[in-house]
Parts: structure tokens; C-alpha cells; sequence
């Protein structure tokens, strides 16, 4: 059976007709458990439970004890349901991966069997391993990978969850909430409950959402590269202060301000090329950030890639300077702003 989308999952679940076996997978890990907690609701509501609904931890399992449960009959039910979670074809034994795609082609039709990964990172497209797993899943059964969702889906989303929850939210506010908390939907929901919980009911205004939303490392990194280009010291410098009292690793803030320099980078290569700020989305992934590009677009006037490569070169000589762990990694990162604040503001002084 060819992988499902989440709609049609959605309607398999609901229909209760029941493949035999399912793996659900990939970065967007609030629908994994979203559906995992679905797949219980529908196959798993079965009639004495402490017998057929089994569950197990595939880090900690061996596949004979899966294989044992899977394959016994259910008792006084339909089927039983088994589940399986975070079990690491990339790290497992040939003999207990053997054993493994021997149950999966003999699977019996009394039981649906859930393999899931709530918290491990299946790399489908470049590992051989992970490939064979959900080949040989969809021959037996359904396969469903749990995506990011983009901007306008996200947008989407919570407009329809923030009227489930009696307050009016506008597209625009909802891509604010966006930019502020990140893509990540368990994150997103979190925020919104807030912003609900605050208001009671009507409308969620960019007001609210500045005072109350929560700013991840992404959009406080993205403010202060945008500070850095306008020549904004100390917004720079405050923003600075903020993530160290945030307690982030300065790697991870060089990681993350690094992304926005190459986001600039290719999009002014792209511009420059002749081609569309869109571009690098060919090439890179921008799944569900295509943002990012639209962003660099909107601030990359302002930098020439004579600016660029030396901003590049500040990062690369900070990062080695960071991984060396000689001196205050606070001082190498304030530092490395005043630096990238000269580069970008050379052409104006000239």
C-alpha cells in the first residue's frame, strides 16, 4: 500500500478498517503523538485490554517478545492492537533485524501492529536501512511521514484552533505567533492556549501576541541579524543580553546567526544570478521556512557580497575561536557583532 497522507490516514483511522501494520514517522513529532493516540482510540478500543492492547518500547524490546504478541490470538475480541515505539532499525543486530522483516511478512490478520518514533529522528532519504523499514511496511501495510506543516497551513491551523476556543484570530496575527514561537506545532499550541486562556474570548491582536508570545532562538536570532544590518547597536547588543538570560549556548547562537548570513548569501546569489530570491529553495532545505527567503530578500539590499563574504568570515573565525574555548565566550560574541556591525555598515561610511 502506497504512504498515506495525514487526511487520508485520518479517514482509514476513522473508517476502522484496519491495516495490519502502520509506522508513523518524521520531524513533526505533535502529530505523531496525535495520531499514535488516534490509532488507540479507533484499534486499540478493544474488550479486555489488559490482553489485547500490548505496548512496547523498542529500545528496550527484543522482536521476539513483539512477534510473540503480535502473533497470538486475541482473547474474546476481534483483534488485538500491539505498539512499538522508537524502535532503531540503524543501531539493531542483523539477526533481530532478520526477525524483524520476518514478522512483517507474516503478519496475522487479528492484530494491527503500530511501529512509531515519538522521539527518534528517521533519516528516510539517506539512510538504506530506514528505506527498507518503510518499503517493506507499505507492502504489508500504511506508512504515514509527519511533516512540518507550512506557513499558510500553520496559519490555517490555528485560526480554526483559536475559534475552537471561542477568541478570533487574523491570518497576519497568525503568522506573528509564527515568527515569534517557530514552526513546531506542540510549541504553537502551547502559545496559543496562553494567548486564550489570557483573553477569554475575542480577538487576539499583535498587541497581545508581542507582550505574551513567547520568542524562540530562531526569531530572537532573526531580530538580531535584522539589528546588525540596520547598524542598531544597542538593540543588538540588548538582544544579545536576552539570550544569554535565556541561558542559550552561545554555539547555538552562532549556529542560528550563521543560517541567517547564508540565507542572505544565497539569495543575493540567486538575485544576482538573474534568478528569484526563491531560488536556494531548489537546492536547500527551505521546506515549511520558505520564509527565511522572503526575509533575506526584504534585508539583503542592504549588504553587498563583498559584505557578505567578510560577515562569513567573522562567523567562521568566531566559531573556531568558540570551539577552542580560549577566553569569555560571551566577549568572542559581542566581539563578533561589533565586527559584523562595521561590515555592514562599510558601504554607507564609503
Amino acid at each position: 500500500m502506497p504512504q498515506l497522507t495525514e487526511a487520508e490516514l485520518k479517514r482509514q483511522l476513522d473508517s476502522e478498517k484496519f491495516s495490519k501494520v502502520y509506522f508513523f514517522y518524521g520531524p513533526e513529532k505533535f502529530l505523531i503523538d496525535k495520531y499514535t493516540q488516534r490509532f488507540l482510540d479507533k484499534a486499540g478500543n478493544v474488550p479486555f485490554p489488559d490482553f489485547n492492547l500490548q505496548r512496547f518500547d523498542g529500545r528496550e524490546t527484543a522482536v521476539d517478545t513483539i512477534a510473540g504478541a503480535v502473533e497470538a490470538l486475541p482473547f474474546l475480541a476481534e483483534r488485538k492492537c500491539v505498539t512499538v515505539s522508537d524502535f532503531d532499525v540503524e543501531t539493531c543486530g542483523a539477526t533481530e533485524l532478520g526477525k524483524l522483516y520476518e514478522l512483517l511478512d507474516n503478519l496475522p490478520s487479528t492484530t494491527a501492529l503500530l511501529l512509531y518514533c515519538p522521539s527518534l529522528e528517521v533519516d528516510a532519504r539517506r539512510s538504506a536501512k530506514w528505506k527498507k523499514l518503510i518499503a517493506a511496511v507499505n507492502k504489508a501495510g500504511v506508512t504515514a511521514a509527519m511533516e512540518r506543516r507550512t506557513g499558510p497551513e500553520l496559519e490555517k491551523t490555528l485560526c480554526a484552533a483559536a475559534a475552537k476556543r471561542g477568541c478570533d484570530l487574523t491570518r497576519q496575527n497568525a503568522a506573528r505567533i509564527i515568527g515569534f514561537a517557530g514552526s513546531d506545532l506542540r510549541t504553537l499550541y502551547h502559545e496559543l492556549e496562553k494567548l486564550c486562556s489570557y483573553q477569554g474570548s475575542g480577538e487576539l491582536t499583535a498587541g497581545l501576541i508581542d507582550r505574551l508570545v513567547t520568542r524562540n532562538l530562531e526569531a530572537n536570532i532573526f531580530a538580531l541579524g535584522r539589528a546588525i544590518l540596520a547598524g542598531e547597536y544597542e538593540k543588538a547588543y540588548g538582544l544579545l543580553d536576552l539570550l544569554f538570560y535565556q541561558n542559550e549556548e552561545p554555539v547555538s547562537i552562532l549556529a542560528a546567526l550563521t543560517t541567517v548570513y547564508l540565507d542572505l548569501y544565497r539569495v543575493r546569489a540567486s538575485i544576482q544570478s538573474g534568478l528569484t530570491a526563491q531560488e536556494p529553495a531548489q537546492h536547500f532545505d527551505y521546506k515549511g521556512k520558505e520564509f527565511r527567503l522572503r526575509n533575506a530578500e526584504r534585508d539583503v539590499r542592504r549588504l553587498s557580497m563583498a559584505a557578505l563574504r567578510e560577515s562569513l568570515d567573522i562567523l567562521l573565525e568566531t566559531d573556531l575561536s568558540l570551539k577552542g574555548a580560549r577566553g569569555s565566550r560571551r566577549i568572542m560574541l559581542e566581539k563578533m557583532i561589533a565586527r559584523l556591525l562595521l561590515a555592514a555598515q562599510k558601504e554607507k561610511i564609503a
